[in-house]
């Protein structure tokens, strides 16, 4: 799939899992203080996605202009709490020169496509209050806030929101 230059690559490919976790902490660090902890956190849960990666349940989709990567979100509807909770929609990050461009909202809406073809009725999500466009692009696509609270785990305290999505 493309959109003016970029192209949807899904699956594993050398680099991506590096690429995801080196952007959140570029990112969060900077713009939320969050420091090893987190990045640490996102390396671990990743790196156990993508190595029971199931691709009828699960997706790790990446955003290419020609060989950059300007975005990536990953599904993890193969884990212990899928068959209870649903899919959830985990690693979303976009590149500094991505934002405005509409890479989220492509991004996004694959991820949304692959969700109902792989029959999942419910998916969820967590973020951190603050992340308005983030919030904006998950409201859209009919996600709504279930749940927040305030969470130290990733190393500072930040109202982590839950979002969740059922098919209708």
């Amino acid at each position: 799939m493309t959109m003016t230059g970029i192209v949807l690559r899904h699956g594993w490919s050398p680099g991506l899992i590096g690429w995801i976790v080196a952007e959140h902490g570029r990112y969060y660090g900077r713009e939320w203080r969050l420091g090893p902890v987190f990045e640490a956190k996102v390396a671990q849960g990743l790196g156990e996605l993508v190595a029971r990666l199931d691709p009828a349940r699960d997706l790790l989709l990446a955003a290419m202009d020609g060989d950059t990567t300007l975005g990536a979100i990953a599904v993890d509807g193969s884990g212990p709490d899928a068959a209870a909770q649903g899919a959830r929609i985990r690693y979303f990050i976009l590149s500094d020169v991505a934002r405005g461009r509409g890479v989220g909202r492509l991004l996004l809406a694959e991820t949304m496509r692959f969700i109902a073809g792989a029959g999942f009725e419910r998916a969820w999500l967590t973020t951190f209050a603050g992340l308005d466009a983030a919030r904006h692009l998950y409201e859209t696509h009919g996600f709504r806030l279930v749940h927040e609270e305030v969470d130290t785990s990733w190393g500072s305290a930040l109202t982590e929101q839950r979002f969740a999505w059922t098919r209708g």
